[in-house]
């Protein structure tokens, strides 16, 4: 494990295989490792994967104060010009699509291409702030209901119903909240990106998730169309894709990032 530090962050990251840079970004509630760690091994063959955690998540040391897309931006794109000497593939889920997408346009000189998957442009829709909303307050409130309650929201109905009872029960004890991520879910709850993306000049694939509960799938097809020349594809999944539907996912990213079209 590797560190670099920025104004706001000690930032941990890994990286690992051989070739070119590929970063992936996780989301809030998460680190690189619960996202991205049963996936890395997908792309390693080709590319050397990059895993940073930003401030919240994994062992990355962060000042404590309220987490924003700027400080976080600033905490990967450090990372990328630690752990590369060129433009590197930049993939993100979820929150970490939101601060890929302002990577890409802030600091257009590391990245090669860009895939954004289940992420959103900006966090002024009501349906939004209800679910993020809840979601925070039941983190001061019942640490069980909370993990009841974005377990719903992740997965699809049937993809819940086939993990069976004694799975399911372990995802729930196994989804803790922390300072850490109550940060990210408050970020969450303010993020705005809209006056970024039309300046992302990266080849960007956006992916949506159909049955996304968390971020419905009208965020991902928002962010395709703010942002110029970018691609689209839907995965018939809930939110957390990286593990409903990872075969597709993996397929969809390397099929993008191998083709120079």
């Amino acid at each position: 494990m590797s560190t670099v530090s920025t104004s706001t962050a000690k930032v941990y990251y890994t990286a690992s295989g051989s070739g070119p840079g590929l970063a992936l970004v996780h989301g809030t509630g998460a680190d690189s490792a619960s996202n991205f760690g049963h996936l890395v091994e997908r792309f390693a063959d080709r590319r050397t994967v990059i895993t940073p955690d930003y401030a919240g998540s994994g062992a990355t040391e962060d000042d404590g104060r309220p987490i924003t897309v700027e400080a976080l931006t600033e905490q990967v794109a450090a990372v990328l010009r630690d752990a590369a000497d060129e433009p590197v593939d930049l993939a993100g889920f979820s929150l970490g699509a939101v601060v890929a997408a302002s990577v890409a346009a802030r600091h257009p000189e590391l990245v090669r291409r860009l895939v954004l998957i289940a992420g959103w442009q900006d966090s002024s829709d009501p349906r939004h702030r209800l679910a993020f909303d809840l979601w925070r307050r039941l983190a001061d409130l019942d640490a069980r209901a909370y993990a009841q309650m974005i377990n719903l929201l992740l997965f699809t109905p049937g993809f819940l119903s086939r993990m069976g009872a004694d799975a399911l029960e372990e995802a729930v004890a196994g989804t803790a909240c922390s300072d850490g991520t109550n940060r990210q879910i408050d970020l969450g709850l303010a993020a705005d990106i809209t006056g970024l993306t039309p300046k992302i000049t990266a080849p960007t694939l956006v992916i949506g998730c159909t049955h996304d509960q968390l971020v419905p799938v009208e965020h991902s097809r928002q962010l395709h169309e703010s942002i110029p020349g970018s691609r689209y594809l839907e995965l018939d999944s809930g939110h957390l894709v990286v593990a409903e539907r990872p075969d597709e996912l993996v397929a969809a990213v390397r099929d993008f990032l191998h083709d120079e079209n």
